[in-house]
């Protein structure tokens, strides 16, 4: 009896011992087995584990990812312009030991303490850039501005044991006291754009015409060309009819061209003509000529 009184504490005490010597590490963590503050084990994989009772401490760490709100900070673009911005972040405990290391027992705290410090660095950095304005960081430009401080942000925070997964800029406001100043800004850079593109379309537009101008002279000037060459072929061929038709009668010719000359010179209202009557405008309007003539008619049409 005696002895069954001494065993059952002792095996009270053995089940506390193992029981104390396990732990249980959820895929949702990580842990830290700690012996007088020095890590003596690692655990980053889910299971069983085992630590000396009373002696081994385990820490454990969220090793999701995690998410961090900066507060607003006012940050100045390379065209004066000052903006007041606020960041997302998330972020994960990617190597627990350098994490303990670098932050201590109070690390969660201690991270986004950090971490905030980080980012507005970074956020002041990019954002405050050569080439970086207002415009840009509203732009469709902003994606890669994030990057660019997310990368810049995960390389400074390696040495805490963190890795920067992701930073977003939220919103992007103008401080209150400046808002009308930027606003007429705004306005005088548009309008000294519209007045530049307007200049631009007035340039242009001298161009085209200018151009269209001279096509037009050189189309004329060939049209022109062409015109009196046709003329000079056409008078070529009209006074080769004339000689052909003048060596086969030169008395008709000249009888032909008088005639035309009379219609010509007696055109319009005023049918009255001064004139030497020996001038050889008058020759066929003399009465011996034109009897001549007729007679002569006469008598080609006699022998015809």
């Amino acid at each position: 009896m005696h002895k069954a009184n001494l065993i059952i504490p002792v095996i009270v005490i053995a089940a506390i011992a193992v029981l104390s010597s396990i732990f249980i590490v959820d895929e949702r963590e990580k842990a830290l087995v700690l012996r007088f503050g020095q890590i003596k084990q690692v655990r980053e994989t889910a299971g069983i584990g085992f630590k000396i009772p009373l002696l081994d401490e385990v820490v454990r760490y969220d090793d999701r990812i995690l998410s961090l709100e900066t507060p607003m900070i006012e940050v100045t673009p390379a065209d004066d312009r000052r903006l007041e911005v606020d960041a997302f972040v998330l972020y994960r405990i990617a190597d627990i030991r350098q994490f303990r290391q670098a932050l201590g027992a109070d690390g969660a705290r201690q991270a986004e303490i950090q971490l905030n410090g980080i980012l507005d660095g970074q956020i002041r950095a990019v954002l405050g850039s050569q080439g970086v304005t207002s415009n840009t960081i509203l732009s469709p430009e902003r994606s890669a501005l994030m990057d660019q401080i997310r990368e810049r942000s995960d390389a400074r925070a390696q040495a805490l044991g963190l890795d920067v997964v992701d930073v977003r800029l939220r919103q992007t406001n103008l401080p209150e006291q400046n808002f009308d100043a930027t606003l007429q800004r705004m306005i005088a850079e548009r309008a000294r754009e519209a007045t530049d593109e307007r200049a631009r379309g007035r340039e242009a537009a001298q161009r085209v015409t200018a151009l269209a101008d001279r096509t037009y002279e050189e189309i004329l000037s060939e049209a022109r060309r062409d015109a009196r060459i046709i003329e000079g072929e056409a008078d070529a061929a009209r006074n080769k009819i004339f000689a052909e038709a003048y060596s086969k009668d030169a008395e008709f010719f000249e009888f032909y061209r008088s005639l035309s000359a009379y219609e010509i010179a007696l055109q319009g209202k005023n049918s009255t003509m001064v004139m030497s009557p020996d001038s050889e405008f008058f020759n066929y309007l003399r009465s011996d000529q034109g009897s001549r003539s007729v007679e002569g008619e006469g008598n080609e049409s006699r022998s015809r």
